[in-house]
């Protein structure tokens, strides 16, 4: 690992300004206060439906470029949105070209819930059974809910309450004392 602990923020949403991506992106903002670096995963469009087929090399452009940037870091951080009691499909899709993959094996990896209280727990599940499948090493007290409302995002997308941050931080580096 690097003296800097570099971690790959993965949001599940595909849409634009989504709550998921404002956790995520205002976590970017935190992160230096807490010692950490980050990198956002901004391809989750551009990978190919999962086919079992083409999981081997040479592996499809965008999914060769999403298994480096995954070797790269010291831990991953994701924020999914629940979309019909589960994980959305397009983040499935990721998860699933991760499976065939050893670069999550052992790596500490945590989520936010940014679901309103009562929801986001198919997601949760639904993640923690593909993580398992990845060998993703599930770091527990990283594994948070913070409630994000769209009135907590200022108009350039990030969220200014000053608890929220607290509490990214707080979890970046509950994440990060796992990759050291």
């Amino acid at each position: 690992m690097t003296s800097t602990p570099l971690v790959l923020l993965l949001s599940g949403s595909l849409r634009q300004g989504s709550t998921n991506e404002a956790v995520l992106r205002t976590a970017q903002i935190v992160a230096p206060s807490v010692g950490v670096d980050t990198v956002m995963y901004e391809d989750l469009a551009r990978l190919p439906h999962f086919n079992p087929d083409d999981d081997t090399d040479p592996l499809p452009a965008p999914v060769a470029a999403l298994r480096t940037v995954l070797d790269r870091a010291d831990a991953i951080l994701i924020c999914t949105p629940e979309y019909a009691g589960t994980l959305p499909g397009a983040f499935k899709n990721l998860l699933d070209w991760t499976v065939g993959g050893t670069e999550i094996c052992d790596k500490p990896t945590a989520w936010i819930n940014a679901a309103a209280p009562g929801r986001g727990q198919g997601a949760e599940g639904t993640m923690r059974t593909v993580l398992g499948y990845t060998g993703a090493d599930i770091v527990e007290p990283a594994c948070v809910r913070i409630p994000v409302g769209r009135d907590l995002l200022a108009e350039d997308g990030l969220i200014t309450d000053p608890e929220v941050r607290r509490k990214l931080g707080e979890t970046l580096g509950l994440l990060t004392q796992t990759a050291a």
